[in-house]
């Protein structure tokens, strides 16, 4: 599992929603709001005071028996996932959604209302960089209890695919794909929710779901219906007449596709694995998917994702003598003061590299980057990266002062943050491959105080000197 970066985005400005609460039948207010770089998804309960804010991570998640609700400090938001999976497909990194209840309002049962809102206000990109999971390695998570099952695949770019099995005649497998994010609001987001009618009687009569109704709801009968609960039905409906239809849905209803049910069952697999928390490179694929196994998967790929970025982060101890100091670097180097770039070596292997450069306000490139407003170069943070990955390649030949390195590709720079003067910059370089005939593929990572800075995947050739 690889972490990459692509640019963040958020709305380009603010839009509004209204509608009904599936649990508490109330009319709900929804504000979508443009947010900071890095700021993430949040939810806000503004009827609260003060206002208590949700981040949208699998992490919060505390229920999942009729939509993904999430719970902070005793305080929760419910039916999340339609409106994440719209913001996901959107490719929206920070958004502050504004909420005057204790749950997203369900509109038509399906994210189609959220995705035209979004498109409505508008798509900003951001300057900052947001990190991209890609998936180098089959993740899977499987259900003993219920069957069901998700496997994460590598892949070039992200894809879904759905099979849903509820063994019964009036919906039974069906399979669902999405070939490209792009496609979601034509192939997935009109998909609405569905139940069957034996679970909608007993919600019902608890109580529950009051906001539900036949135009939020596909609804399967799959049992013989007595005419007294057809009856019953009619007035919980503020129905006249109702039916059902040869397919086995109730009053009628008109299917936005032959496969709806399947594309929900994609739609709340996206909008439950956006509560990573960042965009997936991979193909996922999902037997009888629900929101208790989505949201199980995405607490797996977290704990991927924090064991990721804590493998590549280096654990040095500066108090322990360095394994190379300046003056044997200098033996093995050609560069010397001001371009210099590496004071120490801390590590060394026959496959990576961990080096350390010093940034003081001594440099010279400080003198006019920035005046009054120090920062070190971008480009210069990946010559001190190479400088450090150089030694890497030469402690490779008996002779390295024979030996120069040079530079013949760079690919995937991304600067994360800005480097000052005092900070202290650790190098971490790994080879991709081994070095053959002089030509050398390393990864290379920049870090202060354990934050990346900056990476960057270098080749290089050894070439011995000509005089």
């Amino acid at each position: 599992m690889i972490i990459t970066t692509e640019k963040q985005q958020t709305l380009a400005k603010i839009v509004s929603l209204e509608g009904k609460g599936l649990h508490t039948g109330e009319t709900v207010k929804l504000v979508l709001k443009p947010a900071p770089e890095d700021t993430g998804i949040i939810f806000q309960r503004i009827d609260l005071n003060p206002p208590v804010a949700l981040p949208a991570l699998a992490t919060r998640v505390n229920a999942t028996s009729r939509g993904t609700s999430l719970e902070m400090d005793g305080v929760s938001i419910m039916t999340t996932e339609h409106l994440l999976a719209a913001l996901y497909a959107a490719k929206i990194s920070n958004c502050l959604i504004e909420v005057n209840s204790s749950e997203i309002p369900i509109m038509d049962g399906s994210s189609k209302p959220f995705t035209e809102a979004i498109i409505k206000a508008g798509i900003k990109v951001q300057e900052a960089d947001r990190e991209l999971l890609v998936v180098n390695e089959m993740i899977q998570h499987h259900d003993a209890e219920t069957g069901s099952e998700i496997l994460l695949l590598p892949a070039d770019k992200l894809s879904y695919s759905v099979m849903i099995d509820f063994e019964t005649k009036v919906l039974g497998t069906q399979n669902a794909h999405l070939h490209d994010l792009e496609d979601f609001q034509k192939e997935i987001a009109s998909a609405r929710t569905f139940s069957f009618l034996h679970e909608l009687e007993s919600l019902l009569d608890q109580g529950l779901i009051k906001g539900g109704d036949l135009s939020n709801s596909l609804v399967y009968v799959d049992q013989p219906i007595k005419p007294v609960q057809l009856e019953k039905l009619k007035k919980v409906f503020g129905k006249k007449e109702l039916s059902v239809k040869a397919n086995g849905l109730l009053d009628n209803a008109k299917l936005n596709y032959p496969n709806e049910a399947a594309r929900h069952k994609l739609l709340d697999l996206i909008g439950d694995l956006a509560l990573i928390g960042m965009p997936i490179q991979g193909k996922i694929i999902a037997t009888k998917p629900g929101h208790k196994i989505n949201t199980e998967f995405a607490k797996i790929l977290l704990k991927h994702i924090k064991a990721e970025k804590k493998s590549i982060v280096p654990k040095v101890d500066l108090s322990k003598p360095a394994v190379m100091d300046i003056n044997q670097i200098m033996n093995m180097l050609p560069h010397r003061p001001p371009f210099l770039l590496v004071d120490k070596i801390l590590e060394l292997t026959d496959q990576h590299v961990v080096g350390l450069k010093n940034v003081t306000m001594n440099e010279s490139f400080f003198q006019g980057h920035f005046p009054g407003a120090p920062v070190m170069p971008g480009v210069l943070q990946i010559e001190a990266m190479a400088q450090a990955g150089g030694v890497l390649v030469l402690s490779t030949v008996p002779d390295p002062e024979n030996y120069l390195t040079f530079f013949m590709k760079i690919d995937d720079v991304k600067f994360k943050r800005p480097v000052y003067p005092g900070d202290t910059l650790i190098f971490k370089l790994e080879l991709l491959t081994p070095i053959r005939r002089g030509i050398c593929n390393m990864r290379g990572y920049a870090f202060v105080n354990d934050q990346l800075v900056s990476q960057g995947d270098l080749m290089a050739q050894i070439s011995k000197r000509t005089t």
